[in-house]
């Protein structure tokens, strides 16, 4: 048991190490803030300030899309100005589309809340457990536009000059047995200097 365990925690970090796992961690980390800010913003909405359903979820979306935005950016190393046809607004087509899920999933909440005849303090945390599934449910389909669609020509790859340079920096030249095979030119030539002295 132990030997497995062992092998399933190597194959996960060496997993974690490639670009793709970094990828993903940084999502991760982007993802946990988003949902984060999310679900205060969905409880100040639903439980002090009594929002409906609708406006709870789309502010609290767009909260959490904003802070998405800006770390997924972060996540992919993109830096300067961001383009807004092949970056800008296909966010934001996809988080619309999360947001019609997220705002069903809201919908869902809090009517079965009254359903099951929930108030106060139990309403806003079912609705907040609602919500935060349907949250979850997105967040591996996210990724995974952001990572082979949205972000996919992202920096990182090296140039064609940087890849040549870092192949010949790892060449270790010719086998040990091969140079021992040549011949030593510097001997080669002190003894045709030794020639040259005694003619």
């Amino acid at each position: 048991m132990a030997l497995v365990t062992s092998r399933l925690s190597d194959t996960l970090t060496q997993k974690a190490r490639t670009k793709l796992g970094i990828r993903f961690g940084r999502f991760t980390v982007a993802a946990i803030a988003a949902f984060t800010t999310t679900e205060v913003v969905l409880t100040i909405c639903a439980g002090p300030l009594d929002l409906t359903a609708t406006w709870a979820s789309i502010i609290s979306w767009f909260s959490g899309a904003l802070v998405s935005y800006v770390l997924s950016r972060w996540a992919w190393k993109r830096k300067g100005r961001p383009s807004l046809l092949k970056e800008t607004l296909p966010f934001w087509i996809v988080s619309a589309m999360v947001v019609v899920i997220l705002l069903l999933a809201t919908k869902f909440g809090y009517h079965s809340a009254s359903w099951m005849n929930l108030t106060g303090v139990e309403r806003v945390l079912y609705v907040d457990a609602v919500y935060g599934t349907a949250n979850i449910g997105t967040f591996v389909l996210r990724f995974l536009f952001f990572h082979y669609v949205l972000f996919a020509s992202s920096g990182g790859r090296p140039a064609p000059r940087a890849a040549e340079e870092a192949l010949a920096s790892t060449d270790p030249g010719p086998e040990p047995f091969a140079r021992a095979a040549e011949p030593d030119r510097g001997d080669d030539d002190e003894d045709d200097e030794d020639e040259d002295f005694e003619r």
